[in-house]
């Protein structure tokens, strides 16, 4: 693994950024334009999930540069700050399960029943995931679940729909932007790790930096 230190440094000091610039240049850039159409704030809390993924890998592997003019961003601090903006980015994307739910219902698999059900559950696991993290009830627990469970809507929505159309580019970005986004949450929920799964209140908080 020292070995390998250096890379990582590297490819932590160029992909943070550029999930920064993209989420600011491209994406926090419609909220204000358009901060009464929820399909802006959605647009923001995918690309924050992901970003929230890369911060934390920013904050554990920061080089002696980042130790010394970006401290705040690094280390325990880091962490927390990427947790935060996990949990606003999962508000996000719950509610615009609720505001799109004839949209989202249309991507559920044919043969699992009650579509419109399974958007308001997925929803609704979203904020209480969010909703966990920021008031310490089982957190460990909420991060892993949110993890677990977009990683199988990734699998159900998303693989049969590349694999049936492989030429469909919409499809595939579709893929890549929910697996983004599974990712980030599993890196961000791996944070927990020193924490026990039903830990509750302040103790729930305590970071793993490594």
């Amino acid at each position: 693994m020292p070995l390998l230190r250096p890379s990582v440094i590297l490819a932590c000091r160029v992909l943070f950024p550029f999930l920064l610039l993209w989420l600011a240049l491209l994406k926090l850039r419609g909220l204000f334009l358009a901060p009464h159409v929820m399909v802006s704030w959605e647009a923001f809390g995918e690309i924050a999930a992901t970003s929230a993924g890369g911060w934390c890998l920013f904050a554990a592997h920061a080089g002696a540069w980042e130790e010394w003019h970006l401290k705040f961003a690094i280390g325990e601090s880091g962490l927390r700050a990427a947790r935060l903006l996990l949990v606003a980015a999962l508000a996000m994307i719950g509610l615009s399960h609720f505001v799109y739910h004839d949209l989202t219902a249309s991507l559920v698999p044919k043969w699992m029943r009650f579509p419109l059900g399974w958007t308001y559950l997925t929803g609704a696991g979203s904020l209480a995931a969010a909703a966990g993290m920021l008031f310490g009830v089982y957190p460990r627990l909420a991060a892993n679940l949110e993890a677990a469970m977009l990683w199988i809507i990734t699998l159900l929505v998303w693989v049969p729909r590349v694999a049936s159309m492989p030429r469909d580019q919409g499809d595939w970005t579709e893929f890549f932007i929910s697996s983004a986004i599974a990712t980030g949450t599993w890196v961000v929920a791996d944070t927990y790790r020193s924490v026990s799964w039903l830990a509750s209140g302040k103790a729930a908080h305590a970071v793993s930096p490594d």
